[in-house]
């Protein structure tokens, strides 16, 4: 059976895989390349076993971190905010009042916990919902590849 040569990951996609991993073993689903609103698209997006919804941004490198101009606008679509970086990143350009992860292809680990701002009820429901209809349809495309999947799953 042919299969397509897969091209190598990311020095970011490197990092969320330990970051996914690190996530699930804390009862955590995690989610990558999520939308939570028109323009925004994180690294990492995890619901909780409580509902809590964290978004974890991957840096690979202080040209990775510098030239982000979008990260603000995620506060405002999670309960906790999150950098995950490997151990060779500069963490003192890192702001001060959001979490640290530090991560590697195989896991992560928690540095600095995040400060909690809970969303709104509406707001929850609808990144819910929009969690759950992504993952859903991921699953379809992944057990199903030539199944055509309209409204996209992002």
């Amino acid at each position: 059976m042919f299969r397509p040569v897969q091209p190598a990951p990311m020095p970011g996609q490197i990092l969320a895989r330990g970051v996914c991993r690190a996530l699930v073993g804390l009862n955590f689903a995690p989610l990558t390349e999520q939308v939570p609103a028109p323009g925004l698209r994180c690294d990492v997006m995890a619901l909780g076993p409580k509902g809590e919804i964290w978004i974890v941004e991957c840096k690979s490198g202080r040209a990775d971190f510098t030239s982000d101009r979008k990260w603000q606008g995620y506060l405002d679509w999670c309960d906790r905010f999150f950098w995950a970086v490997d151990a060779d990143f500069p963490t003192d350009l890192l702001p001060a009042e959001s979490g640290l992860i530090l991560a590697d292809g195989y896991g992560a680990e928690i540095l600095r916990m995040a400060p909690e701002t809970r969303l709104l009820p509406a707001r929850r429901r609808a990144l819910t919902q929009g969690f759950a209809r992504a993952a859903a349809l991921r699953l379809t495309a992944l057990r199903d590849p030539g199944a055509v999947i309209s409204g996209g799953w992002t």
